[in-house]
């Protein structure tokens, strides 16, 4: 999820194989006080609903200017209906514009008033006015897609990268392009999911689909992205980095003057580092380090990593660390950093996908856990350092309840993966490990619930898990 001061990266996690756990507590304590204030009703989805479009493809061409900060381009996105209704319109989650809405005086698009991602020329469909702070597109539809049949839509982007320190923003000359990319919103049993952008924590949810992005840029510029990716020359003094990413929720890159090293896993995962100036040494060094352990250890865990690429994107002063397919971003001292969670994510949320803004605990604790047993911290106690603040408070709320409650959200972090511990002591550690491979197998590329996890635990055990449940507050 997004802990990074008042704007958004992922993850605290943090080594916290290298922090006492009441420390980890207390920095969540601060940090959890400045959760987003958007709020809305959302509940978590029935996974037996054939959640549409599926299969979607996106095929984008952008251009960037001297610095990287500004891209402009086209995307056209094709999708398939899997529901048995006809599909009368989509909708396009503009999550780059979650921070600024609708835009300020002086903004991105200074002079005068616009938003950091702006989608024109729409072709395919209808497009009306933004929706959700300019975080939601409808497109309506020329005619009603049957079950089961294809259609496509294509417009003009441009992205103006905001001056911030965030997920979607700029360090020094470093630009980070997180959730920068128009994406289509899910329909199902619950209707369309239109939830409101949180800054700190995540209101995503995408089914997976492939992306063929063509990014031209200055040749000074190195450009870290989602997929396997590979570069030609372009124009004069310009290169294109060309990438092709398959079954993955969301596309994200970043631009810079970085260094570069490549390793490959014993696993077979290449794993490619980019540090920007200033970044420690010792850290770089780390992260790689425990990267290449981790990319491969969990897949022994949860199921063989499937992209067999993964770019660690490191500065110095980028706060705690945020996961995308194939990427991550992180803050890297001298200690290192949140790698080893935000690597957790490529299964948790990545791979095993859930709806981050109704569930958020199922790919934050299930990381958090991950990386508790990566540095095999003694959790018999954790719970000692958990507040716990009332018998209503349940850790599978959703951000429109830990946005209302900013000082509780921690419990996704401490709290969780406590109940994790505390379920595989239940279970045992063998049947706790098949649990959860199996758990991974069955919603692999797919979405997940709780009550899906709740069944999976269960089928473990004769023993009766309601009590477990109710006690651990898990809804």
């Amino acid at each position: 999820m997004s802990l990074l001061g008042t704007s958004s990266s992922d993850a605290w996690p943090l080594r916290a194989g290298r922090r006492p756990f009441v420390v980890l507590l207390a920095l969540l304590l601060t940090v959890g006080t400045l959760v987003s204030d958007a709020v809305a009703a959302a509940g978590p989805t029935g996974s037996g609903a054939a959640a549409t479009p599926d299969r979607a493809r996106y095929d984008v061409a952008l251009r960037s200017d001297a610095d990287g900060g500004h891209w402009t381009g086209r995307q056209r996105v094709s999708f398939r209906n899997a529901s048995d209704r006809p599909l009368r319109e989509v909708y396009l989650r503009l999550w780059g514009n979650g921070e600024d809405g609708c835009g300020t005086p002086g903004g991105p698009g200074a002079p005068g008033v616009s938003s950091p991602v702006v989608v024109s020329g729409v072709r395919g469909g209808t497009a009306d006015p933004l929706t959700v702070d300019c975080t939601a597109l409808r497109i309506a539809l020329p005619k009603p897609l049957a079950h089961g049949k294809r259609a496509s839509v294509a417009f003009d982007v441009s992205i103006t990268v905001p001056d911030r320190n965030a997920r979607f923003g700029r360090e020094g000359a470093v630009r980070f392009l997180g959730n920068a990319l128009p994406v289509l919103a899910v329909h199902d049993a619950r209707g369309w999911h239109l939830d409101p952008y949180v800054a700190v924590g995540e209101s995503f949810y995408a089914l997976t689909g492939d992306f063929r992005v063509r990014l031209d840029h200055p040749s000074g510029l190195e450009v870290p992205a989602t997929g396997r990716t590979w570069s030609r020359p372009g124009g004069p003094d310009r290169t294109v980095t060309l990438s092709v990413a398959k079954r993955v929720r969301d596309f994200a890159w970043a631009a810079g003057p970085f260094r570069t090293a490549t390793q490959t896993s014993p696993g077979g995962v290449r794993v490619r580092a980019y540090w920007a100036p200033g970044t420690s040494a010792a850290g770089v060094r780390l992260s790689r380090e425990e990267a290449v352990a981790a990319i491969d250890r969990f897949g022994r865990e949860f199921g063989r990593y499937p992209y067999g690429e993964v770019d660690l994107v490191m500065t110095s002063g980028f706060g705690g660390g945020m996961e995308y397919p194939g990427l991550v971003l992180l803050g890297t001292t001298e200690e290192g950093g949140a790698v080893v969670h935000e690597l957790a994510h490529q299964w948790w949320y990545g791979i095993v996908g859930n709806d981050e803004y109704a569930s958020p605990w199922l790919d934050e604790s299930f990381a958090q856990y991950a990386n508790f047993r990566f540095y095999g911290l003694e959790t018999d106690d954790c719970w000692s350092d958990v507040y716990w603040p009332d018998d209503g408070t349940e850790l599978t709320a959703s951000m429109g309840y830990w946005s209302q409650h900013r000082g509780e959200y921690h419990l996704v972090y401490t709290a969780g993966p406590c109940a994790l511990f505390d379920l595989e002591r239940t279970l045992g550690p063998g049947a706790m490990a098949r649990l959860l491979k199996g758990y991974a197998r069955d919603h692999w590329f797919g979405v997940s619930t709780t009550e899906d996890f709740k069944r999976a635990a269960q089928s473990m055990t004769d023993e009766d898990l309601g009590p477990f449940w109710e006690s651990h507050h898990i809804g």
